[in-house]
């Protein structure tokens, strides 16, 4: 693994740490001495991390000297300072502890070593990559009922070059703790090409056509107000897996009665979105172009919001998190015209003018068959009567 260069200049290749020692060079009667000293830095998992995964860094030093004690310090694909948790078994051997990578750490890294004695100041540098998701950790989307929503989660593996095949799949569940269900399986070749497979399940949703990027995607083009729940996109590589999951969050809004709303009545509107809510986020029902009496709101994280009105016009129902309307639906409530309104105030007269005669009715039906009743009974009387006397005279 050597060779000679020059007749002063010996290139030593592949150094391993067993090469460590004193090299003697002799001209005639003089010699020169020069010590070795060899540093090997390793990376778990060859660099290849998922997110959240914690890489290990070991740093192994040998010196035909006293080992020196080594101060380390790392530089991320950013050149920022990163402070690990170094454990030393010994001058020898040095551990370093990173913390959970994220798809922004991928690039190249810099392992900084120092000493006093010898004097030591060298960079070791190394690659990391990590693959994963490059949306956020927890995201939620807001949708009203009937609208189309697309649901995407972007891969970074061609933006980091991964040239590694790996699979995924996309499962979705009503709420935490319930079944899950898979909607579809996917992999993604060393050469960076996506198929998908859609899974059988009762969800009405597409799968868009293939995207430039690495992105997995699935459409609602009506949503159900049963569609909302948690969708969790997981990949899978060596048996690690990194996940990324969306809320889908639908919000619904009706009307008890439905229809125009007539003078003098009212009309109960109720919002209601699937849930769970932030801790801070809340429902409102305003009437547009109202007054602030228009307004009202319920305690933060509940999930319905019942109003009762007798005013007709565009109410909208809002979902605030945050001092920030996330969603809203709006609702018309109309009036009930001139004519429909006569009708019923005519049906209403009518109906009382009807009722009340009726009773009139039904008081002169009520006299009439008692007076006939009355009569009747004293007629059955009279009869009585005088065929007691007509038997009293035949006694005679």
């Amino acid at each position: 693994r050597s060779d000679i260069k020059t007749q002063y200049k010996l290139s030593v290749r592949d150094l391993k740490l067993s090469d460590a020692g004193i090299y003697t060079c002799e001209s005639d009667t003089h010699k020169v001495h020069t010590s070795l000293h060899i540093v090997n830095l390793t990376i778990s998992l060859d660099g290849h991390f998922l997110q959240n995964e914690a890489p290990e860094l070991i740093l192994t030093q040998n010196s035909p000297s006293p080992l020196p004690d080594l101060s380390i310090t790392l530089f991320d694909s950013n050149n920022s300072k990163v402070i690990p948790e170094i454990q030393k078994k010994n001058l020898q051997e040095y551990i370093v502890n990173l913390k959970k990578l994220e798809t922004m750490d991928s690039g190249n890294w810099v392992c900084q070593i120092h000493s006093d004695s010898p004097l030591i100041n060298q960079n070791i540098s190394f690659g990391v990559k990590v693959l994963g998701f490059q949306n956020p950790d927890l995201e939620r989307q807001y949708v009203t009922v009937d609208s189309t929503v697309v649901l995407s989660w972007r891969l970074n593996s061609q933006k980091i070059k991964w040239k590694k095949s790996f699979t995924g799949q996309l499962n979705w569940k009503k709420q935490e703790g319930a079944e899950s269900h898979g909607l579809l399986d996917f992999n993604i070749t060393a050469e960076g090409q996506l198929h998908e497979t859609k899974k059988s399940n009762n969800l009405l949703f597409e799968i868009p056509e293939s995207k430039a990027e690495t992105t997995i995607e699935v459409k609602f083009p009506k949503v159900h107000f049963n569609h909302s729940g948690q969708y969790q996109c997981q990949l899978e590589y060596k048996g690690r897996c990194a996940q990324s999951k969306i809320e889908l969050v639908v919000m619904k809004v009706s009307a008890n009665p439905a229809g125009p709303l007539s003078r003098g009545a009212s009309v109960t509107l109720t919002c209601e979105v699937s849930g769970p809510l932030a801790p801070d986020a809340y429902l409102s029902w305003e009437r547009v172009n109202g007054t602030k009496m228009d307004i009202k709101n319920s305690k933060q994280r509940e999930v319905k919001l019942e109003v009762n009105i007798s005013t007709a016009g565009l109410w909208s129902c809002h979902l605030i998190e945050d001092s920030d309307k996330k969603i809203s639906f709006h609702y018309n409530v109309e009036e009930a015209s001139v004519w429909i309104n006569n009708v019923i105030i005519g049906a209403s007269i009518g109906g009382s003018l009807l009722a009340f005669a009726l009773g009139c009715l039904c008081i002169i039906s009520g006299v009439s068959w008692q007076r006939r009743r009355q009569r009747a009974k004293r007629m059955a009387q009279a009869r009585q009567h005088l065929l007691e006397n007509k038997t009293c005279q035949c006694q005679q």
